[in-house]
């Protein structure tokens, strides 16, 4: 018999009375529960880049929301099951109110990830349960450590049409157990992350509660027409390295609505590390940033680099909020990255006790190995920001370019800066730079001349990513 019973409209009502019966007694296997088309399960409706023609619930197959019992091949098994499918209107796994208890697992093409907003699924702190994955290619080596890396504890590659998302239900990573052995340096891989796509094609992430991650949060990489919206994201603010959204060579992505309480950058965008980022040559280009909410005392509301050596270019910010941040907007890179950073548009933009505003920084370090070419020089140019109000700050910029390869075409305009009790007596900090402002208080250095008047360039047409638009999709729960 078939996984699932497709034609469930053509079965007489008392023949799906005893298939209920059975499966609720257990003497039927899951294997052979009936995918539900969504069109006959209104209960739940949500936005989706796509909608599915057949849908499960985890209970399905086997499931047991105690918050104990291990779900790891029970979600590893039901997306296997659901993956068949894809050619025929993809497939919905719903996971139900309750505590799942999980390791990694593995998602599939024209699929959704539907979490309830009941539900709570908790990382397994088993290491046993997250398969060890190769380094990217990109990176040469594990971020944390040489070795290689767990794989993330929903992890896709190679994907077309995936969609996670919830109710604001919530991906609790129980990241203490990993941070603790990180600082005492315990491993020799890089810890796992909560959700990472690789080499796939129309993601979507969203309507979801991230907290605690291991290390980094949300990980989209070698991926193109993303979007990523409404999460929230929670880590202590000394919790090493919970990165919120990090887009890494990546085409054409959205990032929007979001809220993230971090112990590092709340968004930063990555292309690959030094001569490995530079022969895989994936930039991260046409990304969209807008209405996000950061608090990081230690880290940037938006970071660009340091890992940049694939590039990245055309990426543009608004509406930003910084409360307590370190800075609102850090590029960070070093001698041996290349590559570039160029096509950088920021506005509207409102920060509230910063330690900087404006922060570039050129000797970066951080290699994965000394064999860098340390002829491979950034080149970082083209830098606009715009229409900025800070309150609070301690010192307004810090600005360190590479000597014999300076930071250039860098434009600030309409921009206020109130400054705390106890500033930084020189506010502009500038070396190795190129640029312009207008209209900016306090008054810029002196290698950012001086120009009035004039507005930093903000592009005004469309980015294929922002014609993306959602559907009304729908889902009901098994009642058994």
């Amino acid at each position: 018999m078939e996984f699932c019973l497709k034609s469930r409209n053509n079965l007489h009502p008392h023949v799906i009375k005893i298939l209920s019966t059975l499966l609720t007694l257990g003497l039927l296997s899951p294997q052979v529960a009936e995918c539900r088309p969504t069109k006959n399960s209104p209960a739940i409706e949500f936005q989706a880049l796509s909608c599915r023609k057949h849908s499960a619930v985890l209970t399905d197959f086997g499931g047991v929301g105690d918050g104990k019992t291990s779900n790891t091949k029970v979600f590893n098994t039901a997306i296997s099951n659901l993956s068949k499918y894809a050619a025929d209107g993809g497939a919905q796994l719903i996971v139900p109110p309750g505590k799942w208890l999980t390791g990694s697992f593995n998602l599939t093409s024209h699929f959704t990830l539907y979490i309830h907003k009941d539900a709570l699924l908790l990382a397994s702190q088993d290491e046993s349960e997250w398969p060890l994955l190769p380094p990217l290619p990109s990176y040469g080596r594990g971020r944390d450590e040489p070795g290689g890396r767990f794989s993330s504890l929903i992890f896709g590659t190679n994907l077309t049409d995936v969609v996670v998302t919830g109710g604001n239900a919530t991906i609790n990573g129980q990241g203490e157990p990993w941070w603790i052995k990180y600082r005492k340096k315990q491993f020799n891989v890089t810890r796992p992350y909560l959700i990472e796509v690789m080499f796939s094609d129309k993601v979507q992430i969203s309507n979801l509660t991230l907290i605690d991650s291991p290390s980094w949060n949300v990980h989209p990489v070698y991926s193109s027409n993303v979007l990523i919206q409404g999460l929230t994201i929670r880590a202590p603010i000394d919790s090493p390295n919970t990165d919120g959204i990090n887009p890494d060579s990546c085409t054409n992505t959205r990032i929007e609505d979001n809220y993230i309480v971090s112990g590092d950058d709340c968004v930063a965008v990555k292309s690959g590390w030094d001569e490995y980022g530079i022969k895989v040559g994936m930039p991260t280009q046409h990304l969209i940033i807008r209405r996000l909410i950061c608090i990081s005392p230690d880290s940037a509301a938006i970071a660009l680099g340091s890992e940049m050596s694939g590039g990245i270019k055309d990426v543009r910010a608004e509406d930003i909020t910084a409360i307590n941040t370190q800075s609102g907007v850090r590029i960070k890179t070093a001698v041996g990255r290349g590559a570039y950073v160029k096509e950088i548009y920021v506005r509207r933009m409102t920060m509230k006790t910063m330690k900087y505003v404006f922060w570039m920084t050129g000797d970066y370090g951080s290699h994965p190995d000394p064999g860098f070419d340390p002829k491979a020089l950034p080149t970082i140019t083209g830098i606009n920001y715009r229409d900025m109000v800070a309150d609070n700050v301690t010192q307004s910029a810090k600005l360190d370019g590479i000597r014999n390869d300076p930071f250039t075409g860098i434009c600030i305009s309409n921009v206020t800066i109130s400054l705390t009790e106890k500033p930084k007596e020189l506010q502009w900090n500038c070396t190795n730079i190129q640029g312009i402002t207008s209209r900016v208080t306090p008054q810029a250095c002196d290698l950012l001349s001086k120009k009035e008047p004039t507005d930093c360039f903000f592009p005004d047409d469309k980015l294929p990513i922002d014609d993306v638009r959602l559907n009304t999709c729908s889902a009901s729960i098994s009642k058994a």
